[in-house]
């Protein structure tokens, strides 16, 4: 009771003085000095604590530095005071407090604690200690700091002698208070620092994370789970030296047992129910993202070859075509695949599911097993799950299918794979009468004609739309994919109701019945080409109609611009199938639109007014429709006129929004039609894909610039002709082939000249080695020699004494002992 008294009446000052909170918090900043006792201090830090919320400003002016007296003295001894600093230190840095003027004493209080390094290093020191408020309360203060000043305290703790130690010690805390709250200070301390990401991740930081990981469920886990991987991801993120050695250690097969998916699993093996058919919900959802992001991430990386990528290529395959997985989830993981794929998609087996209808997601039916490329093929055109949900056109839906698109566009970028896709397609050759081409899912899209009978499909619309995109991959900038295709000749289609595909039979089940055909005319089947040109000419005359409604009329667009898209990359350099298109009946088709226009159609006039350009520019052939057959027609629709309808075109919204990321725009895209309702909130549509908008920039000049051409001219850029181009296109495939190995010779050819350098450098020390050994060999036979030439003449002194003293005796002469001895030595030795 007495401390309490006597701290009071030093409080209070004189008897009846009014006290303000000025005098209180200079008085008790006094009782921080080191002089007086650490239960003072304690009690005044207390003190301190309670006003700091309050009196921020005046507490920090005059009791900051006291405080951090006191942080570098008394808080490793007394854990208590140590708490209690470390919270008071907090509050007056403390930027997000609502009050006004707080935010920017916070950061006032911030520079004044980070003016030197020794507050952050001492912080660091502190996160060693064991005891739980000291360490709770320390990492709540850094992760204070770093959200201040984030790169003063980074590079602080470069220079901390217990930084590293202290981090990773934290991480492994058996304690989820602590570690869950290290974890959100990691993601602040490592953020846009490759130095310390270095650091951390050779400290042992990849295998802590990921045993929090595996601790919290894996990624069933919650918030800590998904904190971990956040931090797993920045990391390896924009750091190719984490990513390697992250590749050098035991965790990569950990991100697919993570998600259930077998790391070794054969071509021919199917992937596991269990990893097919999971439960999700937005957390799962979220720290799966994260898993497969990483995943993307390392398959991005150079410096690795195929095989190691072939895991994660197979989960994100698997994932995206054949499991239950969220449609955002399949959009990421298609997106994730690299550009140059070089994965057998032809030569996996799948084993696709849709759910029961009204389980409620719970049931699921097995379908019959199918290639990726087949699966692939149909996420693209008909949607997810057999184009259950097609005609919504939901946002995420056709993001899903444009990713499924963007895929094939770069699975089919080597010629002989696009050859081989289009080879199935070809009708069986010598066969008498001839026979139509093999139906596949594709060609059953693009060659099925617009419904004109009844109301349109949303669902048929998009899924014809969709594989005229696909298709157009399959002939752009390939002059042996286009004279393949003009060899197709698909089977009439057969008159089927619904949007649904019937290519995937459950199963469980047998096929459908196929129904009754009446028999019909055997004419001749048409080729691809005709069959689009007739497909164009009904979709134009549907569009037309009066009684059509402004949606029905959007999707009349859709449909012509699809077949005017595919056939504006169809026929560029391509005289033989402008030939075809023509000999069709594709002129008349392309003037009547361009005649007919209104103020808000910008895209069909635009696209017919380019494709007229094309026939114009690539009608090379001989034959009923040649250039000057076309040339009076463009003058009477006027040059001026089909360029200002192609500068309309460029202009239009739906043109200009598209990107190289996303294709899919929202319904309707501007308010070019405001009577044009929509079907939903989520509801999106689709008009081109990149690859389109950047032929169409790359050539519109030169089509605009044809126009003005005399029919005579053979061409209106270089005066070459169209097989001239084609020569040059196939000659610029070889020179880039030719490039590619050129550079990997290169690349041996530097191993080859490092080794030979290596063996001529061995080559001169054996050398020098050799000479040394000849010279000491020389020398030794030198010495032997003199040593012989020694030991002769020590016998031949020898023998001449021992005569000597023979004489000696025989003339009657004393002979000294130690020559007698020396003689009788002689003796025994003889």
């Amino acid at each position: 009771m007495d401390f309490f008294s006597q701290t009071y009446v030093a409080l209070r000052g004189p008897t009846g003085a009014p006290q303000t909170p000025t005098d209180t918090i200079a008085r008790l900043s006094d009782r921080l000095s080191p002089s007086t006792l650490l239960a003072d201090r304690r009690a005044a830090v207390l003190a301190l604590k309670g006003l700091s919320r309050d009196c921020k400003l005046e507490v920090g002016e005059r009791s900051l530095s006291g405080l951090l007296d006191a942080l570098y003295n008394d808080a490793e001894v007394d854990a208590d005071m140590g708490k209690a600093i470390l919270e008071t230190l907090d509050a007056l840095c403390n930027t997000e407090d609502a009050t006004p003027g707080s935010k920017e004493l916070g950061f006032k209080h911030t520079d004044v604690v980070i003016s030197s390094d020794k507050t952050t290093h001492t912080l660091f020191a502190l996160l060693g200690d064991n005891n739980f408020y000291t360490r709770f309360a320390t990492l709540q203060f850094l992760t204070t700091l770093l959200h201040n000043r984030r790169q003063a305290i980074q590079s602080y703790f470069l220079t901390a002698p217990a930084g590293p130690g202290s981090v990773i010690a934290v991480l492994e805390d058996k304690r989820e208070i602590i570690r869950n709250e290290a974890i959100t200070m990691v993601q602040a301390l490592i953020s846009q620092s490759p130095d310390i990401q270095k650091v951390l991740a050779f400290e042992g930081a990849f295998e802590k994370l990921f045993n929090t990981v595996t601790q919290e469920g894996g990624v069933d886990g919650g918030v800590v789970a998904q904190g971990a991987l956040t931090c797993v991801d920045a990391l390896l993120r924009f750091n190719s030296s984490n990513q390697s050695y992250f590749r050098e250690t035991s965790l990569p097969p950990v991100l697919c047992a993570l998600l259930q998916f077998p790391v070794s699993l054969d071509i021919q093996t199917t992937a596991p129910q269990e990893f097919a058919l999971q439960f999700w919900d937005e957390q799962k959802q979220a720290n799966t993202s994260l898993i497969i992001g990483i995943m993307g991430m390392l398959m991005g990386s150079k410096g690795h070859g195929v095989s190691d990528n072939l895991p994660y290529t197979r989960c994100l395959v698997e994932l995206a075509l054949a499991s239950n997985a969220p449609t955002s989830l399949k959009t990421q993981a298609l997106r994730l695949l690299p550009t140059n794929i070089n994965f057998p998609l032809s030569e996996i087996s799948l084993t696709p599911y849709v759910p029961v209808p009204e389980t409620n997601g719970e049931e699921w039916d097995r379908l019959e097993l199918a290639s990726a490329l087949d699966a692939l093929v149909e996420l693209a055109i008909h949607g997810e799950y057999n184009g259950l949900d097609a005609g919504k056109r939901s946002k995420d839906s056709l993001e899903l299918r444009s990713a499924a698109a963007a895929v094939f566009e770069n699975f089919v970028r080597k010629d002989e794979i696009r050859q081989a896709i289009l080879q199935a397609m070809l009708p069986q050759e010598d066969s008498e009468p001839p026979q139509p081409s093999r139906t596949t899912p594709l060609l059953h899209a693009l060659s099925a004609p617009p419904n004109t009978a009844s109301a349109l499909d949303p669902a048929d619309v998009i899924s014809t739309h969709i594989a005229t995109l696909l298709f157009a991959h399959l002939l752009r900038s390939s002059p042996r994919a286009k004279a393949s295709a003009r060899l197709i000749m698909p089977s009439p289609p057969p008159t089927t109701s619904g949007g649904q595909s019937n290519f995937f039979v459950p199963a469980d089940g047998a096929p459908p019945e196929p129904a009754a055909e009446e028999p019909e005319d055997e004419d001749e089947p048409q080729t691809l080409l005709h069959i689009l040109s007739e497909n164009l000419s009904l979709a134009l005359l549907s569009r037309s109609r009066a009684s059509n409604s402004d949606r029905e009329a959007r999707e009349w667009d859709r449909y012509v611009v699809g077949y005017l898209c595919l056939l504006s990359q169809w026929l560029w350099e391509d005289p033989k199938s402008v030939k075809d298109f023509l000999d069709a009946g594709g002129l008349g088709v392309l003037v009547e639109p361009i005649n007919q226009t209104s103020e808000v159609d910008s895209l069909v006039p635009g696209l017919c007014a380019f494709l007229l350009g094309i026939c114009y520019e690539y009608n090379r052939e001989p034959g009923e429709i040649t250039r000057s057959t076309i040339h009076p027609i463009i003058n009477r629709l006027s040059v001026d006129t089909l360029i200002g309808q192609m500068a309309r075109f460029r202009e239009d919204e739906r043109f200009k929004t598209v990107g190289p990321d996303s294709i899919v725009l929202s319904f309707p895209t501007s308010a070019l039609q405001p009577s044009v309702k929509t079907g939903g909130a989520d509801e999106a549509e689709i008009w081109f894909d990149w690859a389109f908008v950047d032929f169409w920039k790359s050539n519109y000049y030169t089509v605009q610039r044809g126009f003005s051409t005399d029919p005579d001219q053979q061409s209106s850029s270089t005066g070459q002709s169209a097989e001239s181009a084609i020569l040059i296109t196939s000659l610029r495939d070889v020179i880039r082939q030719q490039s590619g190995e050129i550079e990997t010779l290169q690349k041996r050819l530097k191993v080859a000249t490092s080794s030979d350098n290596k063996l001529a450098d061995l080559e001169k020390q054996i050398a020098s080695l050799q000479s040394q050994l000849a010279s000491s060999d020389e020398k030794r036979k030198d010495v032997e020699k003199e040593q012989e030439d020694l030991l002769v003449l020590l016998d031949e002194v020898t023998s001449k004494r021992r005569k000597d003293k023979s004489r000696l005796r025989e003339a009657g002469l004393e002979v000294s002992d130690d020559e007698a001895e020396d003689e009788g030595d002689d003796d025994e030795d003889e």
